[in-house]
């Protein structure tokens, strides 16, 4: 069974959207991560920091979904990683409100060593040294390697993201992210500018407006469902990373035929974390509701159409 390793943060978060508004909660990337990996066949393990202040609990609910959870250091008398933000109305846009780094200021990733031959890994959204000292633990070249960063880091690390840009296989990053990087604003360019930056594979989200993949000069499409209801898009990404990865590592296959599967399972996936607040939907999630809404995206994708000659 092939080895999915994720990096990410653990955290809490505070919410608001039009809809509502939570008080502390589960949330950082790595969690939204691996409760979207969990749902496919493979070993997987999160490397991430908290504080003593994280409830046992939630360390339960990953355990509880076979994820390892022992590369998750709890740093005494420390503090979790909190955010909080407030969406606008169109939820495509957000204020964020509170920052506080806490034990994530001072994280040194330790992965475990029997992860170290990890045929998958998943870098989720921080800095990118943290991410390069992830890769540089590795004892053996993974299949896949995966980032996932963000504008943030484009203002304050460039340089550094650019080295960890050239290790890896995939990048994901939004549409706003995409031009930001190279400067281009046709989606098209950008996304060439960056596989001449290493990665062969650029997977550019559009929110509600679906996802791109591109590999050399091959072009993939992927829809996201409409739905009746949005309520909260925190975490929808990291999300998609992990239906991405977690089918990824499942099937073995690292062709751009099979990635196309695999922008599928992840925009499907995420179509469930907005459904609620925070993890909420996620950790409720049933196998058969996943393959339900499968059916769903592929008679919203095929169609016949007839070619005049």
């Amino acid at each position: 069974m092939n080895k999915l390793l994720i990096v990410g943060s653990v955290a809490f978060d505070a919410i608001e959207t039009p809809f509502g508004k939570t008080d502390k909660i589960l949330g950082g990337a790595g969690t939204y991560i691996g409760l979207s990996a969990s749902f496919f066949k493979h070993q997987t393990a999160i490397v991430s920091v908290v504080g003593e202040d994280f409830p046992q609990e939630y360390l339960d609910l990953l355990t509880a979904r076979n994820i390892d959870v022992s590369a998750i250091e709890i740093v005494k008398g420390g503090k979790t990683f909190f955010w909080s933000g407030r969406y606008h109305n169109d939820l495509n846009s957000r204020d964020t409100l509170v920052t506080e780094l806490n034990t994530l200021a001072d994280f040194e990733p330790k992965v475990p060593e029997n992860f170290k031959d990890a045929d998958v890994v998943m870098l989720g959204n921080l800095h990118p040294l943290t991410q390069i000292s992830v890769l540089d633990q590795l004892t053996k070249a993974p299949k896949l390697v995966v980032l996932d960063t963000m504008n943030f880091w484009m203002d304050c690390a460039l340089s550094e993201l650019k080295q960890v840009i050239a290790r890896v296989d995939v990048i994901t990053v939004n549409d706003e992210e995409a031009r930001q990087l190279t400067g281009e604003y046709s989606l098209v360019k950008a996304a060439a500018k960056i596989q001449e930056m290493g990665p062969k594979f650029v997977v550019i989200k559009k929110g509600e407006h679906g996802a791109l993949l591109f590999h050399e000069k091959q072009i993939f499409f992927a829809p996201a469902l409409p739905l009746e209801e949005v309520f909260d898009p925190t975490g929808a990404g990291d999300t998609f990373a992990g239906g991405f990865t977690g089918y990824i590592a499942q099937s073995e296959n690292i062709s751009f035929e099979n990635m196309k599967n695999a922008i599928i399972y992840g925009s499907n996936m995420a179509s469930f974390c907005v459904e609620e607040f925070g993890t909420k939907r996620m950790e409720r999630l049933q196998k058969e509701e996943v393959l339900e809404r499968l059916q769903q995206f592929r008679a919203l994708t095929q169609f016949d159409i007839a070619l005049e000659k």
